[in-house]
């Protein structure tokens, strides 16, 4: 599907009810109904992380394939890597519909799913179809985990995903940010974190006794700066092996659609886009570079994907940019970076990462 077909197309899907249009994209690109696109390849996009190739850095975010049904699609779309999920142990129906709003003047979403999901079993099983798959797309695949609704204990629903999954995860990510689950950004504080962090980095060595998934844990954008400084230190003390920053905002511009910025939820695309990379800068000052960063929240075009890489991630992703952009997004933006680095003298990626930020 061109981006002009695209174009044409998406005043058509917007009038249909946000969740539905997606479960449609998702239906299509199951059937292969979205043709694949050629990849963008160049030796100056590759990077080697946690010992994993990513062959490009733009990654297509959490939250688009809930339950792992497309990963393959996904990849023929251009991304270096997908994150499926988010995953909890038993399924849940999430929250009440409607729950997905867009404000398409403002390339934004708002999302109050609640992690819907088929559970473990059915999200194992979407993976060993994947891998079985007799032409398997180039690409790393990253496993997002979150506890259900009603869980008391996160340690327990985090370490029974580790077991089940882990295995079979290029990277683990330990979703403790979304707004949208009672409860979960308590975790995001220090005593708390490093408990979780202990009990699934003990349940991961377990269950990976060869060749461990790396863990990463994604942070939330509504932090100030005391708690920045507290998780950075504990992703350093538990040493953490990357961060993705940040999940959704519940902040409202004051330039968003009155009726639009009144629902409840989780906020994305554009209008996070200044405040998630401001987020990535402090976090890789902070950590000293240290720490491997995925860098996301309103990341649609090279330019957006530029910035977050200069405030110090080493990769992006997107979804909300999905939304608007269409399914050659991730293609347009690795085109574009290659363009952007060589206008700056860069060799590769790498030696971009950060270099605003020191």
């Amino acid at each position: 599907m061109s981006f002009s077909l695209y174009s044409t197309l998406r005043p058509l899907l917007f009038t249909l009810d946000a969740e539905k249009a997606h479960g449609m994209t998702l239906c299509a690109m199951k059937r292969g109904l979205v043709p694949a696109g050629e990849p963008v390849v160049d030796p100056m996009l590759e990077q080697a992380l946690w010992g994993i190739r990513f062959p490009n850095p733009v990654g297509l975010a959490a939250g688009f394939d809930k339950n792992a049904e497309a990963i393959g699609a996904a990849f023929n779309l251009g991304f270096g890597f997908v994150e499926a999920g988010t995953v909890t142990p038993k399924p849940q129906d999430g929250n009440p519909k409607p729950r997905i709003f867009r404000d398409p003047r403002n390339e934004a979403v708002i999302n109050r799913m609640g992690f819907p999901n088929g559970g473990m079993h059915v999200f194992k099983e979407n993976l060993e179809r994947f891998y079985s798959a007799k032409s398997k797309p180039d690409g790393v695949l990253g496993v997002n985990i979150g506890m259900n609704k009603a869980q008391k204990e996160p340690a327990k629903d985090y370490a029974r995903l580790i077991t089940m999954l882990g295995p079979m995860a290029d990277y683990l990510t330990i979703n403790i940010s979304s707004p949208n689950t009672p409860g979960l950004r308590d975790l995001q504080s220090r005593e708390p974190l490093m408990a979780l962090l202990d009990a699934v980095k003990d349940a991961r060595d377990k269950a990976c006794r060869t060749n461990p998934p790396p863990l990463l844990v994604k942070f939330a954008p509504d932090l100030s700066e005391e708690q920045i400084e507290e998780l950075a230190q504990v992703a350093l003390d538990a040493k953490i092996e990357g961060l993705i920053l940040t999940n959704t905002t519940l902040e409202r511009p004051s330039f968003l659609n009155p009726k639009f910025a009144d629902e409840a939820g989780g906020l994305s695309g554009v209008p996070l886009r200044e405040k998630s990379t401001a987020i990535i800068r402090r976090f890789f000052q902070r950590t000293e570079g240290s720490i491997p960063i995925i860098g996301v929240g309103g990341v649609s075009r090279a330019e957006d994907a530029y910035a977050k890489i200069k405030a110090g991630a080493s990769l992006v992703q997107l979804y909300s940019g999905l939304v608007y952009q269409g399914p050659r997004v991730a293609q347009k933006i690795n085109t574009g970076l290659i363009e952007l680095l060589n206008a700056d003298g860069h060799v590769s990626l790498s030696t971009a990462i950060g270099c605003e930020a020191i």
